[in-house]
């Protein structure tokens, strides 16, 4: 999903502005000579983003330090969901790729031997020391390829999670509070709604609206509700009060006018950018926007929380770092995933608007960046990250979104929805031959 693959989730995008560099970029006399000119890496995501800066960065120290150079090949978040098992399986595999965590993702990819078992490197590098806890258990997937396993085969060098951003200009030209509890949520939003505001931009098009019924549901969830979904510890309750209570919201806030009613044509980058241009005074997403938001707004002011009253919080540990079984410089991939876990990088990832996975919070300066750490540490330390909801099966990246459209356009109602959702998820776990565990 961010998912991205979003569920958070991480949704990711394409890096439009970094120059496509086609495969087989090393010279056939470095391969000779057993130290190639360059290594090869697949990405995917926010170019404006502390993580994808920080690979960037961690770039051109091993360069410094091998005298290689590190290619950056982008692939939408869309070749790799659809197309990922067939360029893995060919000679064209990258040496590094970013891919989405997660059961229907990096846990299909593992079981399907594409992705190269990390145990000597976390060994040899201590990875295991950094990345640990529920950032860990996105890296270890197990035979099935259910993640919180016992096998890396991928290591997430940042984290993220969805929270809710508000342009404190157009509360206080209306004369409301930022609100910190649920009820106060939805009293502004009404309040928003007398004065002729659309309070909530959202998109349908993409994860936007996914993303917020989550999140909504996340405020009546427990642990067990989410180890039911995400691992299959149990049947999901699909009667029970999580998910009735997020998908008669949606709808009950789509009537009310609380959502942008064009929410059905709108993508991702859309409502990223109204919020930008200060058109809306409430916009959940991604943490991966934090620095996008620090850097391109400049005529209000802004500031952002977790969604209020969540038990859960919507997100976990960012997309993985994977070096495919077919990867030609192993040692040289692995080499550089150490350099982005470094103190150095990790730091620099918490400057710029990211959430390192390790990192010295003395040495995020900046003010908005340190909060945004601290509120992820303080939720991942209380076990309370829920991932994203896409995760159980490959086909829920599509169907999830699909369903809400529906919901959205008035086609069908929230139980129909909820129908629709409760099949296509049964349909993605039995797929992947895990109905019966």
């Amino acid at each position: 999903m961010k998912t991205c693959k979003l569920l958070g989730a991480c949704l990711a995008m394409a890096l439009a502005s970094t120059p496509l560099v086609g495969c087989g970029s090393n010279s056939d006399s470095a391969e000779s000579m057993g130290k190639p000119d360059s290594i090869l890496v697949w990405d995917y995501g926010e170019p404006a983003s502390g993580q994808d800066r920080g690979w960037h960065r961690a770039a051109e120290i091993f360069t410094k330090k091998t005298g290689i150079k590190v290619k950056f090949e982008v692939k939408s978040f869309t070749q790799i969901a659809q197309n990922g098992s067939q360029f893995l399986n060919s000679d064209q595999a990258p040496d590094v790729m970013k891919s989405n965590r997660g059961n229907g993702s990096a846990g299909v990819l593992s079981t399907q031997n594409l992705l190269t078992d990390l145990k000597p490197y976390v060994k040899k590098y201590g990875w295991d020391k950094k990345v640990t806890g529920q950032a860990a258990a996105v890296g270890k997937y197990d035979k099935r390829g259910v993640m919180d396993g016992d096998t890396w085969y991928g290591i997430p060098s940042y984290a993220e999670m969805q929270r809710v951003y508000y342009n404190k200009d157009i509360f206080a030209k209306y004369g409301l509070q930022i609100p910190k509890t649920y009820s106060e949520f939805t009293q502004v939003l009404q309040a928003f709604k007398d004065k002729g505001v659309t309070p909530i931009t959202a998109d349908a098009g993409e994860f936007g609206v996914l993303w917020l019924w989550w999140q909504l549901a996340m405020t009546k969830a427990d642990r067990k509700f989410v180890d039911d979904w995400q691992l299959y510890k149990h049947k999901v309750n699909w009667r029970g009060e999580p998910l009735t209570f997020a998908t008669d919201t949606i709808k009950d806030w789509f009537d009310k006018g609380y959502i942008s009613r064009n929410a059905t044509g709108m993508k991702a980058e859309d409502t990223t950018t109204a919020f930008i241009r200060g058109e809306y005074p409430i916009y959940q997403t991604g943490s991966w926007n934090q620095n996008r938001f620090m850097e391109q707004i400049k005529n209000f002011e802004w500031t952002a929380a977790i969604f209020p009253d969540s038990k859960m919080v919507e997100g976990c540990a960012g997309n993985l770092l994977v070096i495919p079984e077919k990867a030609k410089h192993k040692d040289l991939a692995a080499q550089y995933i150490d350099i982005v876990l470094s103190d150095e990088i990790q730091n620099f990832i918490g400057n710029h608007g990211g959430v390192p996975v390790h990192a010295d919070s003395n040495a995020i300066t900046d003010t908005k960046s340190r909060e945004l750490v601290q509120e992820y540490n303080d939720a991942a330390k209380a076990n309370r990250m829920s991932y994203y909801p896409d995760y159980p099966a490959p086909n829920l990246t599509d169907a999830m979104p699909a369903a809400f459209q529906e919901l959205v356009n008035g086609t069908k109602k929230p139980s129909e929805v909820l129908q629709t959702l409760q099949k296509d998820y049964d349909d993605g776990v039995s797929q992947m031959g895990l109905d019966d565990n």
